[in-house]
């Protein structure tokens, strides 16, 4: 073998060397279940037929089938004041990435899902039961890795989503909220923080997007204005490489009603 050729050989076996470990540990660190995972998907309807249909198969196959492989706490919500026929956004926990990628085989071989669901899973082309799903797949933050289920009243909830300019600002921003403390400062002032989420795949990325409540949208009021006068979070805002105007380029807040049958 000619010097030149065995140089460049010996570089890239131990290139390789290198990177695998470094494959391997990303690979076990996605899969280990320490954060879940969660599924948000967007569904856009015509009318109201179709919002019955999807309502129905989520209440009466979805639900309980998902319940059974134990993906516990389904959210599903109706848009607080829509400006058309109302969109549905459903909120599926999962334990880990391994349960993600499982569970829609799990539900193609279960005879009774098949069966409750059978007027949304087999609608004609000519009825679509709607019009289109959007989906992202997020993962949850390391300062709140598991889902938190707020007390069963009366409740208006807020999902929000921070776009961003750079995957770079949004490592910056997700930073910010579990390393200096954003997220203990939603908890002490009363948000009832459900979920917050990194989005992995899914549309307007880069973005994190988190979902928190409040009795009604006087209580949103107060304690967002308690929030931006809060002196951990001016402390927190006024570091350089955390300001909002380097880390955020939109935030786009919904406002939504929890279904009759929704676990959250």
């Amino acid at each position: 073998m000619k010097r030149r050729s065995f140089v460049k050989a010996s570089l890239l076996t131990a290139a390789s060397g290198a990177v695998i470990p470094q494959i391997s540990k990303a690979a076990e660190a996605l899969t280990k279940g320490d954060s879940e995972f969660y599924e948000l998907r967007v569904y856009t309807l015509k009318n109201e037929h179709q919002q019955k249909l999807v309502e129905d198969y989520l209440k009466d196959a979805a639900i309980p089938a998902l319940n059974k492989l134990g993906n516990k706490n389904i959210g599903v919500f109706t848009e607080l004041k829509p400006l058309d026929q109302t969109k549905l956004y459903v909120l599926i926990p999962y334990n880990s990435w391994d349960d993600f990628l499982l569970v829609q085989n799990k539900l193609a071989t279960d005879k009774i899902y098949q069966e409750a669901g059978a007027a949304y899973l087999n609608a004609p082309a000519a009825e679509p039961a709607y019009e289109r799903i959007e989906s992202s797949l997020l993962k949850a933050f390391a300062h709140m890795p598991k889902l938190q289920v707020p007390a069963k009243k009366l409740r208006i909830f807020e999902l929000r989503r921070y776009e961003h300019a750079s995957e770079a600002a949004g490592k910056k921003k997700l930073e910010m909220f579990n390393d200096a403390g954003e997220i203990d400062i939603f908890k002490r002032l009363g948000f009832n923080p459900v979920f917050f989420g990194e989005t992995l795949i899914g549309p307007f990325r880069p973005n994190l997007i988190y979902m928190v409540t409040f009795d009604d949208m006087e209580a949103h009021d107060r304690h967002w204005k308690a929030f931006g006068s809060d002196p951990e979070w001016k402390k927190i805002s006024t570091i350089p490489d955390y300001a909002d105007a380097k880390l955020v380029s939109r935030i786009t807040p919904t406002f939504l009603s929890p279904a009759a049958y929704s676990q959250i």
